[in-house]
Formats: structure tokens, sequence, C-alpha cells
């Protein structure tokens, strides 16, 4: 009777273990993004989850919450602070505004960054590893991957070609409400104006301002191509769709997952890069067709570069470390 009993208890213990076993290669991630359902980053994000599986042979699933159903950037990163929350796809810029993720302002340089290529390279460059290291340290959010491109942000204008960063002076611009862009602007001598988004169209309709600053995504949906004559390709700003992980949750994984998410996070953010660049070309035939489009050489964009250096030298050793930008400058 006793060996029947010990037998029993051997089974159901060794039943526990499967079952616990099981329970802990299960993993169910949630990841939020603030684009709509059409956006590149929504379909690199389901790209993501759909090689995630694979590669884990079902055995990670990621769960895809687009257009802010999460809340914000902000909320967000609250949220993978806290562990509520598992992933994010979005911006490097957004970093930055939250605590401990300052020196990331560095990636909202203007003029900085010649192309995405250069700024993937520099960010994920050795001379910014221990930016990273510290970022992750001081906001308990692991940057597990930069990959994914974004629509620059250029100049729109009504009556004025703009060829050489002297164009611009004087002339009456809608800004959004960004440290950076007042004193670019200003340092070059045109003058800023607040205007809510909202009412963007009407102002350059009627000639509140007489240009405005988005990209050519932008400027090809919400037609603002009606009310002005020129869109001038300085790509100025650039941004890179970045996959982060709550560190709690990284943590816990196993090398092998933390490789095999890393993967997919490598050919997911290359699949947005591809689409975006197809979005971005599609954006320019249809404003060629409905504006005169300024692009280098006919742009003499080392003008704008030139003027910038210096600009925001106070900011060395403060926000990012001293001499990073001219590291990012002069990465070839």
């Amino acid at each position: 009777m006793k060996r029947i009993v010990f037998i029993l208890l051997g089974v159901v213990f060794l039943c526990s273990l499967g079952v616990a076993a099981g329970e802990e290669q299960k993993i169910v991630m949630k990841l939020g993004h603030i684009r709509d359902l059409e956006h590149p980053t929504q379909k690199a994000a389901l790209k993501f989850a759909e090689l995630v599986k694979e590669y884990s042979n079902g055995r990670i699933e990621v769960k895809v919450f687009p257009n802010s159903q999460l809340g914000g950037p902000k909320e967000m990163f609250t949220q993978l602070q806290s562990g509520d929350l598992e992933m994010v796809y979005g911006g490097i810029n957004t970093l930055a505004w939250i605590g401990g993720g300052e020196p990331y302002e560095i990636t909202s340089m203007p003029f900085l960054y010649r192309d995405y290529d250069h700024m993937r390279r520099a960010l994920t460059s050795d001379f910014l590893k221990s930016v990273q290291d510290q970022v992750e340290k001081a906001t308990n959010i692991k940057i597990v991957n930069l990959n994914g491109d974004t629509a620059p942000r250029g100049l729109s204008t009504k009556g004025l070609a703009v060829k050489h960063v002297k164009d611009v002076k004087g002339l009456k611009i809608r800004l959004a409400a960004s440290e950076t862009a007042q004193r670019l602007w200003r340092h070059f001598g045109a003058l800023p104006q607040q205007i809510p988004y909202a009412e963007l169209y009407m102002a350059l309709k009627t000639g509140v301002v007489k240009a405005q600053e988005n990209g050519s995504l932008v400027v090809a949906t919400k037609k603002f191509y009606e009310v002005q004559d020129y869109y001038i390709r300085t790509d100025y700003v650039r941004d890179i769709e970045t996959f982060y992980m709550s560190m709690k949750h990284w943590n816990k994984l196993s090398e092998a997952d933390r490789k095999l998410i890393y993967r997919a996070t490598e050919e997911a953010g290359n699949y947005e890069t591809e689409l975006t660049k197809q979005v971005i070309e599609d954006s320019y035939k249809l404003l060629r067709e409905k504006l005169t489009v300024i692009e280098p050489p006919a742009l003499d964009i080392q003008s704008f570069r030139d003027a910038v250096v210096g600009l925001f030298d106070d900011w060395e050793g403060t926000k990012w470390p001293t001499g990073l930008m001219g590291k990012i400058r002069n990465l070839k």
C-alpha cells in the first residue's frame, strides 16, 4: 500500500514539474505604439510578432496594440518602467522626454545626421554605447534595437524658393513648441509663430504664416500643397523607430530568447525601412505634381549644416557627453 502511495506521489510531483516548466516557457508580451493601422510601424510590429512566434515555435506570443491604445510615448514608457507593459516600438527622439533619457536629445539635433544610414550607424556605434548603458540604467528601459526609418522633416513655403540658409531670413514660419526648433529657426533669421496644428492649413491659406516644417508625408496627406508653392527637402530632423523593452521583463529572458527577439527586431526594422522608403517616394511623386520640390544639388544643404555648428554647444556636457556631436558629425 505504501509503495502505491509513494508511486502516486511521485507521478503527481513529476506532473507538477512539467506544468511549471511549461508555464515558464510560455511567454505572452504586449507591444504598444502610436501609429495607425496603415502605417509602416504597424506593419513592422505585426511582422515582428509573426517572426517571434515562428522562431520560438509558438512559445512566445506578441500582442500588438497600435494607435496609442496603451497611451502616448510618456505613458507607455511609464508602463515599461513599472513592468506593466513588456514592449514599445517608437521613435528614439521620444526617450529624451522622460527622466534619465535626456542624452537622447542628441537624436533630434537638426542637420546633424546626413541620412538614415548615418544616423543608425552613429547611434549603434561604440562611442555611444556608454550613453545607452547610462540611459538604460537611469530609466529601467532596455533599448533592444534601433531599427526602422521614419519620414524626416522638411520645409514648405508660399512664394519663396528656399535654396540657401540665408533665404529664410524674415520668413514667418509655424513651428511646434520645441526649444530646439525655436532656437534653430530664430538663429537662421526666421520669424517663428505658434499656431495649433489643427489650424495650420487655414493659417497657410490666409497668409498668417508663409511656411511650416513638417515632412513630405504630412504635406501630402494634409493637402498643404494646396496652399504652398514649394517643398524644400531639407530632411533636417530624423528619427529611428526603436524596439524598447521593460528591463524587468528583459532580465527574465534567457540568453537564447534575447537573441531570438533581437533577430526578429532586426528583420522587422528592415521591413519598416523598406515600407517607409516606398511611402516617402509615393509622397514625393504626388508633391512633384502639385508644387515645386527643391532638393540637392539645387538646395545648398551644406549652408544649413555650417550655420548650425556651435548653436547647441551649451548642451554639450549637460544633456549629453562633451564632444558627442562632433563624433557623430565626423562619422564617415
